[in-house]
């Protein structure tokens, strides 16, 4: 496959997922009575990346996320050389759907941008949680992603179930970590809402890099060492 039709695969999964995930809880959440709230969100990240894996996965390998492919590539499943064109892809994806969903969201009268559905530390923590947690949550919950889609996509695996398998992952991350930093595990996607959003959103992103990129580190380095065929 060619790397310009591996590009825009990355960037179109990148662009489902935000505007799905974050859509979800800008769009929806924001209103109780339509019954979505922590768990909806949460459900949607995993049904973006379900469905984007299954339609262009074949094409790209269906990463949508720089900490997946750096991870990818410590796990010895991905050609480092690969790694920039695939992260400015997602980062433009990402940035591509905040721009839609901004569009979309200030068509109401009275819309407020708030955080946009940012993540953020301390005051901008939906349950105020400190920099260490967030820190800590980043990291520890991108390993283990890292350390299911390694899996998954292993060949010992049973084969097709790894989309389901990364999504429900991916739920399972929102359901835990909403409260927390509501949840990045993606640099792109906190990007792509940030730069929108402004202030405080792009202040604290750098932690929305740094924690997803260690832990998606320690993933790959995990599953290559510990759990890989010999």
């Amino acid at each position: 496959m060619s790397m310009g039709k591996r590009l825009g695969a990355e960037f179109l999964g990148t662009f489902w997922l935000v505007l799905g995930g974050c859509g979800s809880a800008v769009l929806a959440a924001a209103f109780p009575s339509l019954g979505i709230g922590f768990a909806g969100v949460s459900l949607a990240f995993g049904l973006t990346v379900l469905t984007m894996a299954y339609a262009v996965g074949h094409v790209s390998g269906g990463h949508f996320n720089p900490a997946v492919s750096l991870g990818l590539v410590v796990g010895g499943r991905f050609a480092a050389k690969d790694l920039p064109g695939y992260v400015i892809a997602q980062v433009l994806g990402g940035i591509a759907a905040g721009g839609v969903l901004y569009l979309i969201a200030t068509g109401k009268a009275g819309f407020e941008i708030g955080g946009f559905a940012s993540n953020g530390y301390a005051e901008h923590s939906p349950g105020g949680y400190s920099l260490q947690a967030a820190l800590i949550c980043e990291v520890v919950l991108t390993a283990f992603f890292l350390i299911v889609i390694l899996g998954s996509t292993d060949g010992r695996a049973p084969a097709g179930f790894a989309p389901i398998a990364i999504g429900l992952c991916l739920t399972l991350i929102h359901l835990i970590s909403i409260p927390v930093t509501n949840t990045s595990v993606n640099p792109a996607r906190s990007t792509g809402v940030a730069v929108f959003a402004g202030g405080w959103a792009v202040e604290q992103l750098w932690l929305f890099w740094l924690a997803p990129l260690v832990g998606a580190a320690i993933g790959g380095v995990i599953y290559k060492f510990v759990l890989a065929k010999d």
